[in-house]
């Protein structure tokens, strides 16, 4: 499979079933306020897109939504998919994105696609914050596991266990608010992760977002880690 990082979570897959856009985030850099209660009050998104929106959703067969933040599905993204394109979501983000005009948002993944996919679960963060974030999800898509926002947790173990994949893409960052802990992996879990897995682990979800505070160098800095550029494309 090919992977190309577009920005922060968002990814396309050149897959079996086609082209598929993972968590689109497509907002011009600096066109949202900063997320508050953060240690960096700098407007979202800090960077802007590697290529024109549009192209970027053009001839896209499919969308993976893990979960409804605006940093994984945002208003840019709204507007520009059409309202029919096949979107896989967690059970939790159905009704809405279907109230958003999407019909063919669903979260059974039988045959979506023809891929072979399953949905994994995880934790966006600990205790009451991570609980207040609401549910989280990845995806295993054609044996690449898109752990999507969570922690280093007992779900993500499980899936490892579960799907042995060949490639792990982590939402790395250590995101966080003034107060509490991680509620992504920082760069103590992906250590943990390459200690715990043989797959080519891939680090994504960095330098986009005011929340996000590790950067890039930290995560190249650990063994065997991946760390693409926005829009660099690799082999998983």
């Amino acid at each position: 499979m090919r992977l190309t990082l577009v920005r922060h979570a968002t990814l396309l897959l050149e897959t079996s079933g086609g082209r598929v856009l993972v968590d689109p985030m497509l907002d011009g850099a600096g066109e949202r306020p900063p997320i508050e209660n953060t240690p960096n009050q700098l407007r979202n998104p800090l960077v802007g897109l590697p290529a024109d929106a549009a192209s970027i959703v053009d001839g896209v067969d499919g969308v993976i939504v893990t979960h409804l933040h605006q940093d994984h599905f945002d208003a840019t993204a709204a507007r520009l998919l059409p309202s029919g394109v096949p979107l896989l979501t967690q059970p939790e983000s159905v009704d809405e994105l279907r109230s958003r005009g999407f019909a063919a948002a669903t979260a059974d993944s039988d045959g979506w696609l023809g891929l072979d996919i399953a949905r994994t679960s995880g934790r966006h963060g600990t205790g009451e914050l991570g609980r207040a974030l609401g549910p989280v999800s990845g995806f295993v898509v054609e044996g690449v596991y898109i752990a999507g926002d969570t922690i280093w947790c007992d779900e993500v173990v499980e899936a490892l266990a579960r799907h042995r994949p060949r490639a792990v893409v982590a939402n790395g960052s250590g995101a966080r608010f003034v107060e509490g802990d991680p509620i992504v992996m920082d760069a103590r879990d992906v250590r943990t992760l390459r200690e715990a897995t043989d797959a080519a682990v891939v680090v994504i979800h960095l330098e986009s977002i005011n929340h996000c505070v590790e950067r890039r160098d930290v995560y190249r800095a650990i063994d065997g880690v991946v760390v693409p550029d926005d829009g660099e494309t690799i082999d998983v």
